[in-house]
């Protein structure tokens, strides 16, 4: 009858008399393996923290509504007069100049969606170029990030512009607090948009220095959709100092 013994264990494999580990998973963080980053777990985390700072910026509004729209029902005590008075004012708007600044981001809005759209394709891409037989033409695509960073200071220097005509007009900060109120959201908005310009030159200098193309993707999907959100943040402001008057 047969019978069974354990085998002794194995102290050698192959020539070289070590056994091959196996490949060890990825921790959860950054790396899917021992040497490949995990890019989607990047893009993801940094959506997150997007979606957070864009919360901010939209209390940020949110306060400034309320404050503008609550001042404008608040007299003011006039010691001349000894009485209250209505001193909100009405602000004469460069409409022009508004309606031209307004057009360039949302023109810019749509380039940058396709900046987001054509390195998203590229990016799917990319691993295809490594396979043996399959070539892929390297065609140069067009640079809507480019164009994108023209039309975003030409939006600044629009509403510098603005603020030109204002003063032209004999409005100045401090002429009424309707005055006050449309310095203030609008270089509101201006700041935070001159935030996500300087995270599209950033992603302009990553495309020119020929880094990775999977990080790439990260800033300018990141940007892109900060990009759209100033956007609409704009059509909220402008839609506020038109109709909340």
């Amino acid at each position: 009858m047969a019978t069974y013994s354990p085998s002794a264990p194995v102290t050698g494999l192959g020539r070289g008399g070590d056994v091959p580990l196996p490949p060890t998973g990825g921790d959860g963080g950054d790396n899917s393996g021992s040497n490949f980053p995990n890019y989607g777990a990047r893009l993801r985390r940094a959506r997150l923290g997007l979606i957070c700072g864009i919360a901010t910026v939209s209390m940020v509004f949110i306060s400034l509504t309320s404050a503008y729209v609550v001042r404008q029902g608040l007299p003011t005590y006039d010691g001349a007069t000894n009485s209250y008075v209505r001193d909100w004012g009405l602000v004469q708007l460069p409409w022009l100049l508004l309606g031209i600044n307004t057009a360039l981001l949302l023109v810019s809005s749509l380039t940058m969606e396709l900046a987001r759209r054509d390195i998203t394709r590229r990016t799917a891409l990319a691993p295809l170029k490594s396979i043996p037989g399959i070539a892929l033409e390297d065609g140069r695509s067009f640079p809507w990030l480019g164009v994108t960073v023209l039309l975003g200071f030409g939006f600044l220097v629009g509403q510098w512009m603005a603020w030109g005509e204002l003063k032209a007009r004999g409005f100045f900060i401090d002429t009424n607090p309707d005055s006050s109120f449309v310095y203030l959201l609008t270089a509101a908005h201006a700041v935070h948009l001159a935030g996500g310009l300087a995270a599209l030159i950033w992603a302009s200098i990553t495309s020119l220095l020929h880094r990775p193309i999977e990080g790439r993707r990260i800033v300018v999907d990141v940007a892109a959709w900060y990009w759209h959100f100033m956007a609409v943040l704009w059509i909220y402001v402008f839609a506020l100092l038109t109709f909340a008057r």
